[in-house]
């Protein structure tokens, strides 16, 4: 028998299987540790910077700067790149906005998980993006695919702005990071609703950019913005540490950190397995809206008719909740789809996703939901992940094999040599 840890919450559940029937455990890849301390990372990189002067010339020509960061369901070191810069930011006037999307505002914890020490000094400069509050938006022009986009006041008002992020694969934007901290970060709900319509492509998926209709958008959108922007992009090793960190223009910092991004989260594995079990991790575990993303890359490693069991505790539950309607209140996965031919709603996208690997595969998952609600968007619920390997490799017989992605937002198996 082979044990294996799975992290849920904040600690893990021990399973056990029959060594034969082990298809791999899967993770972010192991890389050397960075041979320089973050914090010189940080620097180094403000120095270095791709495709724009470095971050000192960029502010010699002003003092106020808005910074952009990620919210609390991100694992960006913003923390880390904020006390780096502590003396380079103490010569500007400095303002910070949290780049929620059509997130909820940051927790109190979040906001140090965010900002760290430095969040005393900084709280009463700190602003939140409230995506449905229309009186904070300004227009500034239309996209070539239609987004019109709308963003936040403080930000098309901006004399100077930093963008600090992380890079790692994302389900239909190919990789989060970069442009994302304008759209959908610090955009309206109707501009993000246009552009995640886009979502429903077929040619919106991981690690894709060339012909991905969702980044070409938000590319395009971002060209309306016409003040100085400066950005540093992190990518993180599989423990969460900081792995690169590259700075420069917005374009140039994103894809500078792709290749690094592709070094740890790409995993190649030799075939497909008859069940994955793909779980989010914390803090991509805070709903279900954010844990699909285990179940977007899970898929990527599932035969057709296998079963993918997620394991993320959704510890608050939905979160945005326009997918759950559509999908409880459809009768099974065509209907979902068909609904969505007729009108698009923010979320459906989600719905699309989910109920196109409902034709072909069973979703089962562990999380601290009603049971009921599960039920009624064609998920069975998971009590016990042991029992209900048990019962999924039974079903399989002897051939079985069982994969674990045991960071599944962020891994994105591929098979060998394809």
């Amino acid at each position: 028998m082979k044990r294996i840890d799975v992290p849920y919450k904040q600690s893990k559940i021990s399973v056990e299987i029959p060594e034969r029937h082990l298809g791999g455990v899967i993770e972010p890849n192991e890389v050397p540790a960075a041979a320089t301390a973050a914090h010189q990372l940080v620097l180094d990189a403000l120095r270095d910077s791709v495709d724009t002067p470095d971050f000192d010339t960029f502010m010699a020509s002003g003092r106020k700067l808005l910074v952009i960061v990620n919210d609390g369901t991100r694992p960006t070191p913003t923390k880390t790149v904020l006390e780096s810069m502590k003396g380079l930011l103490a010569a500007h006037d400095v303002e910070f906005i949290v780049a929620t999307g059509v997130h909820r505002a940051p927790t109190e914890q979040e906001y140090r998980f965010i900002f760290g020490d430095i969040y005393e000094e900084f709280a009463d400069r700190v602003h939140v993006h409230d995506a449905r509050v229309y009186d904070q938006m300004q227009y500034i022009g239309t996209s070539s695919a239609g987004t019109e986009l709308w963003l936040h006041k403080r930000v098309v008002s901006a004399e100077k702005i930093l963008v600090i992020g992380s890079v790692e694969p994302h389900y239909f934007a190919g990789y989060t990071g970069g442009r994302k901290a304008f759209l959908p970060g610090t955009a309206a709900y109707r501009s993000i609703e246009q552009n995640h319509k886009l979502a429903l492509s077929a040619k919106a998926k991981t690690l894709a950019l060339e012909g991905n209709p969702v980044h070409e958008d938000m590319m395009d959108a971002v060209a309306l913005i016409d003040i100085p922007v400066f950005s540093i992009m992190t990518v993180l090793d599989k423990h969460q540490q900081i792995h690169s960190v590259f700075a420069g223009s917005l374009k140039g910092a994103f894809h500078a950190a792709i290749t690094s991004a592709d070094s740890i989260f790409v995993a190649d594995i030799p075939e497909k397995v008859d069940v994955v079990v793909s779980v989010a991790r914390y803090p991509m575990d805070v709903d279900l809206y954010q844990a699909q993303k285990a179940i977007e890359n899970g898929k990527l490693a599932l035969k057709e008719g296998g079963t993918l069991l997620l394991v993320a505790s959704c510890r608050e539950g939905v979160g945005e909740k326009a997918f759950l309607d559509l999908l409880s209140s459809s009768d099974t996965p065509e209907t979902v789809l068909d609904t969505i031919a007729k009108g698009y709603r923010l979320g459906y996208h989600k719905a699309a996703k989910l109920a196109e690997i409902y034709r072909w595969a069973t979703v089962g998952a562990l999380t601290e939901l009603d049971d009921r609600l599960l039920e009624s968007i064609f998920i069975k619920p998971v009590h016990d992940l042991q029992q209900a390997l048990d019962a999924a490799i039974e079903r399989y017989g002897s051939e079985c094999k069982v994969l674990f992605l045991t960071d599944g937002t962020v891994t994105v198996p591929r098979i060998a040599n394809t």
